[in-house]
Order: C-alpha cells, then structure tokens, then sequence
C-alpha cells in the first residue's frame, strides 16, 4: 500500500466522521429543542463508536504496514544470516563439550603419555648401552688380537678354546655394564633416604614445551623435580633444568659422612636428542652445611665438568673437613653456552659415614 493511498483513505474517514458530527450536533439540537430525556446517552454511544472505529482503522493499517514490509525484505540473506547463526551455535556446543572432558578421561589421556615417554627413553637408554657393549667388544677384540693369531688356529668357530674365550669375554662384558663404574657409596642416593631441601634450592625451569596438550588445550605442565639428580636412572630428558647458567640445591645426605668426593654425571652428545649438550653443567662448587642444614657454609672445592671427557666425572675434595657433615649444597656458576636453562642429571656423594645415623 503507498503513501498516497493511506493519505487518502484518512481524508475520507476525517471527513465522514465530521459529516456524522455535524449532524449529531443538529440533532442533538432538535431533541434538547423537544426536551427529548435520552440526550445524553446516545451520545455517548456514538462517541465509543467513533473511538473503536478510529482505533481498529490504526491496527489494519499497521498490519497492512507490516506485510508490506516482508514482501519488500530478501529472504535469502535473512536465511544466510539464520545459517550463519546455527553453524558457530553447534561449534561453541562442541568445543564447550571438549572443555568439559571427564576427569577419568584426563587421567587416561596422562598415563597414555607417560607410558609413551618411558618406552622412548627406556629405547634411548638401550640403544646407549648397545654402543657400549660394542665399544668394550671392539677393545677386547683388539687386545686379543695383539696377544693371539687367529689365523693360525683355523676356524674360530670350531676351537673349543676360542669358544670359551668368546664366552668369558661376553660374561666379562656384562658384568661392566651390570656394576657401578665409580665404585664408591653414594650418600646423596634417594633410595637409600637422601632427599632435597625445597628451601635451598632454585626454582625449577618452566617450559611450554613441555606440556600436554588435549585439541589445542594445555593442561598439564611436565616437569622433572629436582630430587631427579638424586636418581641413579640416567638417559635423555630425565634431568633437573633449571633457568639460565647459575642455579643453587641443598641435598640432605642419608647420613652423616665426612665428604671426600663428588661425582658429576650427564649424557653424551651422541645419545643427545639435539647432538650437544650445551646444557650440560661447566663450573661449579660444593659446600658443606653444619648442624642441622642450617649452620654455617665450609667450602670444599671448584670444579669445572669437562663436556668432552667421560659422562661420569669423579672429583677429589679440595679441603677436608674434620667433622661430619649431613647437608651440602652445590653451586652452579656456568653451562656450556646453552642460554635458557642448565640440566643436571645426577649428583654423588662420597665419603666415610659415622657411626650413628
């Protein structure tokens, strides 16, 4: 319906309902001449008559507005606009459905990762010990080969004795990897009730990189604590990081022993993950604590861990103490050149214990 067209409808009502007023006005003249009682009440008949027609002549005409304007609207955006709507509707359903993952989900999704990661560093820490079994071959084939000819005998394969060389050659092969190549008591061992004092220690090393992650979710940030060092368990990844080049621990020995060594162990750049150890310690110094962990510091010795010597590095105390000691504390003043953190994979302690605990 157009403008001109509503304009005139409201001429036309306007003007009949002037034509009706004019009239009930002349008649209301007459009846009030003849003093007709009724007067009044017919008046007011025709004024609701006139209002309802007044009003019901508004709501037609919103109504024919309203229709108008449909007719006139694209019905294929309004659809788009609706699909639209309904897609990023069933989107934020699901991820709010992901968000609320059970808590017997999470812990299966963590333990699946943590049985993979040991099944990987247990394959690291076979394939370590391969190329060591096949270097101590190489040098016991050496040696044999200087003290005997193998030619002369024929086929090794046939001699009796060979056999049996071969044979005590591999027990003896075994038994190096088997023992322990420092051969000395280590009394900063956890399992045998060493620990680390949280307070004098620096804080572990966060990295992003470390976390597990669920459909772009981070939820659990894995770290090794700094009890690690204290573990005879050594192969990639399974150290004590912590930030930069400088970092400090303070180790509750298992009991109380006048020190005379320690020994620092890390990875070879040939089991490395990355092909160096940069973030391997370089410089560092050892205390003792007397008291309880708390008393004053007696310095032992500096020393420097060589990166291209052998993974186990044994040190000689520089000062001898007198007194036995149930604390020390190690000092960390540099890496070699790795500029975010330092990684400490095991830490010894030597000595001669007390008698009482």
């Amino acid at each position: 319906m157009s403008g001109k067209m509503k304009a005139r409808m409201a001429a036309i009502f306007f003007r009949d309902c002037s034509e009706e007023a004019s009239g009930s006005a002349s008649g209301d003249a007459l009846l009030s001449e003849h003093e007709n009682p009724d007067a009044n009440g017919v008046t007011r008949s025709r004024k609701i008559i006139l209002s309802t027609m007044f009003t019901l002549t508004f709501l037609i005409a919103g109504f024919l507005s309203h229709q108008w304007l449909k007719e006139t609207e694209d019905p294929q955006k309004s659809r788009q606009l609706y699909t639209i709507i309904a897609e990023y509707g069933s989107r934020l359903y699901k991820y709010q459905a992901r968000l609320r993952m059970s808590k017997e989900q999470l812990e299966l999704l963590k333990k699946e990762s943590q049985t993979l990661e040991n099944n990987f560093r247990e394959i690291l820490f076979l394939i370590e010990q391969i190329d060591v079994l096949k270097a101590l071959l190489r040098d016991m084939k050496d040696g044999m080969d200087n003290n005997h000819s193998w030619s002369t005998h024929g086929d090794p394969a046939e001699d009796p004795d060979h056999t049996e060389e071969m044979s005590n050659l591999v027990n003896y092969v075994l038994k190096k990897l088997r023992e322990d190549k420092v051969q000395m008591a280590d009394y900063a061992l956890k399992s045998a009730g060493a620990s680390i004092i949280e307070a004098g220690t620096s804080e572990s090393y966060k990295n992003n990189k470390a976390k597990l992650y669920w459909h772009g979710i981070g939820f659990l940030n894995h770290e090794m604590p700094p009890d690690t060092i204290l573990q005879p368990d050594v192969y990639p990844g399974k150290c004590w990081a912590f930030p930069g080049s400088q970092g400090h621990t303070l180790i509750k020995l298992a009991r109380k022993i006048i020190p005379t060594a320690v020994t620092m162990e890390h990875i070879s750049e040939k089991v490395s993950p990355s092909g160096n150890i940069s973030s391997a310690p370089k410089e560092f110094s050892v205390y003792g604590i007397t008291k309880k962990c708390d008393g004053e510091e007696i310095f032992l010795g500096q020393f420097i861990y060589n990166k291209t010597g052998t993974t186990i590095q044994t040190f000689e105390l520089q000062h001898a103490v007198s007194e036995y000691l149930l604390c020390v504390k190690l000092n960390i003043f540099s890496n070699w050149g790795h500029p975010n953190y330092t990684c400490l994979y095991r830490f010894r302690v030597h000595g001669t214990p007390g008698t009482h605990i």
